[in-house]
C-alpha cells in the first residue's frame, strides 16, 4: 500500500469491547498514523500511563497541552480517559478492514 503525504497506514487488531458496537474484539483496522484527530473521530492513541499499550478510543475534547479526552463507545466496557487520564493521539482511524470493511464516521457511536 501506497502512503499518502503526512501520514503512514497501520493495520491494527482490536482486543476487548470497549468501542462496541462501533468496532468488536478481533475487528482489523486501518490506522493512519500523523493524521490529525477532530472530535467524534475513532483514534489510535497511547497513555503515558502505560506507554507501551495503544488503543482504539473514540476522541471527545482536545486539551490545552495537545494530549486528548478520550472515551471507548461502550462506556460500560472501556478503560479510557476517565482512568487513565489524557491520551496523546497516534492517528486516525478511519476503515475498519476486517470481517466487514467500513468507513468509520466521527461523531456519536452507533446503537
Amino acid at each position: 500500500m501506497t502512503a499518502l503525504p503526512g501520514w503512514l497506514p497501520r493495520r491494527v487488531l482490536v482486543r476487548g469491547p470497549s468501542m462496541s458496537p462501533t468496532l468488536a474484539d478481533g475487528d482489523v483496522v486501518l490506522a493512519r498514523l500523523g493524521a490529525r484527530a477532530r472530535p467524534g473521530m475513532v483514534v489510535l492513541v497511547r497513555w503515558d500511563a502505560r506507554p507501551e499499550q495503544l488503543s482504539v478510543k473514540r476522541a471527545r475534547t482536545r486539551l490545552p497541552d495537545g494530549t486528548w479526552h478520550v472515551l471507548g463507545d461502550n462506556s460500560y466496557g472501556s478503560t479510557d480517559s476517565r482512568a487513565l487520564g489524557p491520551a496523546r493521539v497516534v492517528g486516525t482511524v478511519p476503515v475498519r478492514l476486517w470481517p466487514r470493511p467500513q468507513r468509520l464516521r466521527a461523531g456519536q457511536p452507533r446503537g
